[in-house]
């Protein structure tokens, strides 16, 4: 078995090599020819860099309520201010979320500070402001 045949088939002589307890290395065949596919992000990966996200995974969703409430322009304008400083510090948010942190912060503070605050804030009339022409 110490000639080596060159136009032996790949096949030929590994149930011998099995036998003698020698290895053999399979012959690999090219890829075949199809679409290149792209990376897939898995589960376990970071989401992209662009923007961080804060998230917090719930353990389970709670139903969420849609409410409508009105409010000073001014008042208003202090979201575009704080989602701003938000994204400077490299967290994006939305508005309902800014709304929830107030609460939290609210909610978590003394009953002095809440009365303080509550107190800054001027009554608007409720309902929908008129349509202006």
């Amino acid at each position: 078995m110490s000639d080596k045949r060159s136009h032996a088939s790949p096949g030929e002589g590994t149930s011998e090599a099995v036998a003698s307890g020698k290895a053999v290395k399979a012959a690999k065949a090219p890829p075949p020819a199809s679409k290149p596919q792209g990376r897939k992000p898995t589960p376990a990966e970071d989401p992209p860099r662009r923007v961080a996200r804060h998230r917090r995974e719930p353990d389970k969703r709670e139903k969420v309520v849609r409410d409508t409430f009105t409010m000073p322009r001014g008042d208003y304008e202090q979201f575009t201010i704080l989602k701003q400083r938000c994204l400077e510090a490299g967290v994006a948010v939305k508005k309902s979320e800014l709304v929830r942190a107030g609460l939290l912060l609210l909610a978590s503070g003394p009953t002095k500070r809440l009365l303080a605050a509550v107190k800054a804030v001027d009554p608007v009339k409720t309902g929908r402001p008129p349509k202006s022409k």
